[in-house]
């Protein structure tokens, strides 16, 4: 990644050439380093990109594990940030369906071929070469972001664009299992309340779901049954969840932590499913018998396709979810981070651009 500022030429809306002023991003250097502010250069506009004004962009715990490397997949100078709010500036010639001044969001992609068979099945977030907007990629800690158009989100205006951030990455991952396995009538179950598991509830329950929130803090019971799960029930209460067996028609597991996965897989009912969406970095370890028997399955997903994240957008917009934030500036990014990693954030963080 170049990251030494020079003067560049991008094409704007009509293909023409156009001078661009200098491009701030708080850039990490490093596994582990606080983030600093420098100049940057984005180089030539792609064809099919867009350009985007960053206004807002979620802080997410995927942007501490590739800070930290946790995952073994950073690439540095990194620029972190995966879900933004802005408005478009500038439109590559072949950008079709978007327009300079139009407010987006980009996501966890940012870009795919668009010509392998899951890219022309729908499935772009499983090609190849998708690109994650935050791994070899410029993210949206920035003052401005470039997308492929088919990762640029139009934003439904009735959504509160300052709140909408997290809905591209935490929001949409924990929409498509739903999207794909449940049914107004399925009794689902939610595994952490956190910053993926608190709007999991929330999609759930306006999905018409029976909704049980599953957390290790009693603290959060009231806020989960706010949320609009329906039981609450505690993941150290082993009693309580073994009374549960067979009962689950889908659980969504949203959390990073070694838990008793053949009690939770018992609560499923037959031809139930436990989905995996939490980044759990141990093995999971599954009894062959407690899926044989009931016929039961064990899957997980990234977070979604870009048709998939247009359906949520709408489904959030008419039913006015938005996740629950905590706002900073850009300019205390390093403190946001704190924040998050103390585990104190409730339950997601916005940074507002102030470049």
């Amino acid at each position: 990644m170049n990251m030494t500022l020079t003067p560049t030429r991008n094409q704007a809306e009509d293909g023409t050439q156009r001078k661009q002023s200098a491009y701030q991003a708080y850039v990490a250097t490093g596994a582990k380093q606080p983030l600093t502010l420098e100049e940057i250069d984005l180089g030539r506009l792609g064809a099919e990109e867009v350009e985007v004004a960053v206004e807002h962009c979620g802080l997410c715990h995927s942007d501490i594990s590739v800070l930290n490397n946790d995952w073994g997949v950073s690439q540095y100078p990194a620029i972190l940030g995966h879900e933004v709010v802005g408005r478009i500036t500038a439109v590559g010639p072949n950008a079709k369906g978007l327009k300079v001044g139009q407010r987006v969001g980009v996501g966890w992609n940012s870009g795919s071929c668009m010509h392998c068979h899951q890219c022309m099945s729908g499935s772009h977030h499983l090609c190849p070469e998708v690109q994650m907007t935050i791994v070899g990629h410029r993210g949206g800690f920035a003052s401005h972001v470039r997308s492929h158009r088919a990762w640029a989100f139009p934003l439904p205006e009735k959504l509160n664009f300052a709140e909408a951030g997290p809905l591209l990455c935490g929001g949409v991952t924990v929409f498509a299992p739903l999207l794909m396995f449940a049914r107004p009538t399925s009794r689902v179950g939610i595994i952490g309340i956190g910053g993926l598991g608190h709007m999991a509830v929330k999609f759930a329950a306006a999905y018409g779901c029976d909704v049980t929130a599953f957390t290790s803090s009693e603290k959060k019971f009231d806020e989960a049954r706010g949320f609009g799960a329906n039981h609450v029930l505690s993941t150290n209460d082993s009693a309580a969840i073994k009374k549960l067996a067979g009962s689950f028609d889908l659980l969504i597991s949203t959390v990073n932590v070694k838990l008793d996965w053949d009690a939770l897989i018992g609560t499923l009912a037959a031809n139930g499913r436990l989905h995996i969406v939490g980044v759990v970095l141990e093995a999971i370890p599954v009894s062959a018998f407690s899926l044989i028997i009931q016929q039961r399955s064990v899957s997980g997903s990234p977070a979604a396709s870009p048709v998939a994240t247009e359906e949520m957008l709408e489904f959030a917009s008419r039913h006015n979810i938005a996740p629950q934030t905590e706002h900073f500036p850009m300019s205390k990014i390093n403190e946001a981070f704190a924040r998050l990693e103390s585990g104190n954030a409730r339950y997601r963080i916005v940074l507002d651009a102030d470049f």
